[in-house]
């Protein structure tokens, strides 16, 4: 069974930037990150596949987040830049058994239990 971390959320002043951290324990392969604001449903946000060669955005986060991995430490991150009020949301860590990233939820099979990010105006 693998096991999802994240860490690194936090409170920022629009305009600021935060690191989001997930670690994993066990196999993974595409991994992802999905946010829910309240009130709305879980959307995808990024997803990298299993070597770090593709890379997948939502337009709303495109050119202001990046999604990296660094497979020796079995942990993926979260780079976000230019943060504004609509980033406010929980951001979830998900993993798939399967090697192609995709922006699907249903598509993964691992969550994390997610970490709060607020961006104050």
């Amino acid at each position: 069974q693998v096991q999802l971390v994240e860490s690194g959320g936090g409170l920022v002043q629009a305009g600021g930037s935060l690191r989001l951290s997930c670690a994993a324990s066990g196999r993974t392969s595409a991994m992802g990150w999905f946010r829910q604001a309240p009130g709305k449903e879980r959307e995808f946000v990024a997803a990298i596949n299993w070597s770090g060669a593709s890379t997948y955005y939502a337009d709303s986060v495109k050119g202001r987040f990046t999604i990296s991995r660094d497979s020796a430490k079995n942990t993926i991150y979260l780079q976000m830049n230019s943060l504004n009020p609509e980033d406010t949301a929980v951001y979830y860590c998900a993993a798939r058994r399967s090697p192609n990233a995709k922006t699907a939820i249903e598509e993964y099979d691992y969550w994390g239990q997610g970490t709060q990010v607020t961006v104050s105006s």
